[in-house]
């Protein structure tokens, strides 16, 4: 199947300044750059940081050195999470609106303790998502859904979505275009499984907001057309596009690139101590070099 653009592209690369690029990063960052060089289109650059108690400010510093560094090249404002945040509580009020919103009162610990108290009185496995997190246990009984007038005496709170009262509103099942790695108008559908994810948070109670809800609204705001990002948020794709549905967005088309893996075949991540690209460059490879690790050069 073939998409045909009304215009050229327009691509985003969204790191989180909590921890410094490393060559998953890189390998993401120039695969945009390139891919939006060879079709014509733009590459904007945001900034996620809404998670601020992982913010540093030395980390924001850093990722804009390596990417100039790399030869990345973006156009136009860069756009920050952390300034917008009444642009997501907006979208969550209309969300209100359209999905049975309500809020959450367990922690994560309260969680974690509820479902390993069922898991060995029963013997059974609690449903988790595709990450391995535990669905949320909440009561049989129906929520009481969150009325769009009341989203700002919900601050503090986490607030979820019944994921199974919502997905029954649909008029059919959702899905998506995926895009080939060649071409980013030459795409298949995929179908979306929201259900996998059980009652997500779309707003944690600490920001108010969150990724699945914020990564929706910026990408429709900066009229993103094609969102390239790694495998690793392909499953994630079906809860964005619940989100887009109710929001009454336009979904831009996905391509998910195969994930840069360490030698013992994980994949790259800051939490787990991977090189990072200003390590490398401290170490004294050049930029080529790091081009030769990751296997890619810039258009």
């Amino acid at each position: 199947m073939r998409a045909n653009p009304d215009r050229p592209p327009v691509l985003r690369f969204a790191p989180s300044p909590n921890g410094f690029l490393h060559i998953g990063h890189a390998y993401s960052a120039i695969l945009n750059h390139n891919l939006a060089r060879k079709s014509g289109g733009t590459l904007l650059l945001r900034i996620e940081d809404i998670d601020r108690g992982r913010f540093r400010q030395s980390y924001l510093d850093q990722i804009f050195d390596d990417l100039t560094w790399l030869g990345v090249q973006w156009q136009g404002h860069v756009r920050h999470q952390s300034h917008h945040l009444a642009d997501y509580r907006d979208a969550l009020r209309r969300l209100a609106g359209r999905l049975p919103l309500y809020v959450a009162a367990l922690s994560r610990s309260e969680i974690r303790a509820r479902v390993a108290a069922f898991e060995r009185e029963s013997g059974d496995a609690w449903p988790r998502d595709p990450d391995g997190s535990p669905h949320y246990p909440r009561s049989a009984e129906p929520v009481e859904r969150i009325a769009p007038s009341a989203i700002d005496a919900t601050i503090g709170q986490a607030v979820r979505v019944s994921m199974a009262d919502a997905v029954d509103t649909l008029d059919g099942p959702l899905d998506w275009a995926e895009a080939l790695l060649d071409d980013l108008f030459r795409v298949a559908r995929v179908t979306a499984e929201p259900l996998a994810w059980g009652d997500v948070v779309l707003a944690r109670k600490d920001i108010g907001t969150s990724y699945p809800l914020a990564v929706v609204v910026d990408d429709a705001l900066q009229g993103i057309t094609h969102v390239v990002r790694g495998r690793d948020l392909f499953q994630a794709t079906a809860v964005q596009r619940l989100v887009q549905h109710a929001l009454g967005f336009e979904p831009p088309i996905y391509l998910h690139h195969d994930l840069l893996l360490d030698e013992s075949g994980r994949k790259l991540s800051k939490s787990a101590g991977s090189r990072s690209i200003k390590m490398l460059r401290e170490s004294g490879l050049s930029r080529q070099d790091v081009y030769s690790l990751i296997g890619l050069d810039p258009v």
